[in-house]
């Protein structure tokens, strides 16, 4: 057996794959044609996934329009709505009066208000009509039916595990 010598920089080689790519382009393209592309199959667009000249849920929306949206879909409004009233309490009922008087509890159209002293929650009681309207115009009609106005809490006289049943001395207290 006769060994061949072996060419360590792969000339040889390269070269005979170059004379086979020339002789076989000259007799023409030896790969079978492709074959022609097929018809794209379009799928049916409905109409609610295609994008109009308005605008829609899809398209990028302000912050503050998306919180209002979440608002009103939980029913927040009244709430919200109040709660930022309240913290205007010294605008709606005056300075003197907002000193001494401070809403406590809102449920079911009922704005309950704590007074530091009977003659003030007397006094305040008088302006509740004006109130009522005050705030229902602030946070939209019939959000508040009624306020109670409510003096301070009397002492409780009873001390200690051994008490005398009955309301203790009387005085003025509500």
């Amino acid at each position: 057996m006769s060994e061949e010598a072996h060419d360590p920089t792969g000339l040889e080689l390269a070269s005979e794959i170059a004379r086979a790519a020339v002789e076989s382009a000259a007799y023409g393209p030896t790969l079978p044609e492709p074959a022609p592309p097929k018809p794209v199959r379009r799928r049916r667009v409905f109409q609610e996934q295609r994008s109009g000249a308005h605008p829609d849920e899809r398209d990028p929306q302000r912050v503050g329009d998306v919180l209002e949206s979440v608002i009103q879909a939980r029913g927040w409004q009244r709430r919200i709505g109040l709660s930022t009233v309240l913290r205007r309490w010294p605008e709606l009922v005056g300075e003197a009066n907002a000193q001494h008087s401070k809403p406590v509890d809102y449920a079911d159209g009922v704005l309950i208000v704590d007074c530091d002293s009977t003659a003030w929650a007397s006094a305040m009681r008088y302006a509740a009509s004006q109130i009522v309207a005050t705030l229902n115009r602030k946070l939209g009609d019939r959000t508040v039916l009624r306020v109670e106005f409510r003096g301070p809490k009397p002492p409780s006289w009873k001390k200690g595990t051994r008490s005398v049943k009955g309301l203790g001395p009387r005085d003025t207290y509500g």
